[in-house]
């Protein structure tokens, strides 16, 4: 399976990423291009330990089961996924500024360093398992916006 932690995917993802444009809009959801990509620049501070968030209570009922569920196969993720209040993003901004500071936060998987890592809903995750769901989270929202 693909994972943020081979330099080859991580350049697919960022070639995907520079193909986003002013222009780009969503196959699905609510989110415009800017909340998007600010979204997963907020979701890849989390990932790198620059952000902390709460557990939320259906992860913790379900969040083991539905790892496990994710991170099986390269199944694309489900449209419409459950996300913590802290990544929905209201506003709207400069989205060429969010997409240097998300690319730039990716190519920080290169030295992936987080080993207390503990996802909002998923939990304690591994280094194995958090660079493939890194990889499905951006390629879910590339998809979303058709790159």
């Amino acid at each position: 399976m693909k994972t943020v932690f081979d330099k080859t995917t991580r350049d697919e993802l960022i070639n995907r990423i520079n193909m986003l444009n002013e222009n780009s809009t969503a196959q699905w959801g609510k989110m415009n291009l800017y909340q998007m990509v600010k979204h997963c620049r907020l979701w890849e501070e989390m990932i790198l330990g620059k952000k902390k968030y709460k557990r939320i209570f259906m992860g913790r009922l379900l969040g083991r089961m539905a790892l496990k569920s994710s991170t099986k196969d390269e199944k694309p993720m489900m449209h419409n996924a459950i996300t913590i209040p802290e990544l929905r993003i209201k506003e709207t901004g400069d989205f060429s500024s969010e997409r240097k500071k998300w690319i730039a936060l990716i190519e920080e998987h290169e030295h992936f360093s987080n080993p207390d890592f503990v996802h909002p809903f998923f939990g304690k995750m591994t280094k194995e398992q958090i660079g493939y769901h890194a990889y499905k989270h951006t390629d879910h929202h590339l998809r979303q916006f058709n790159c």
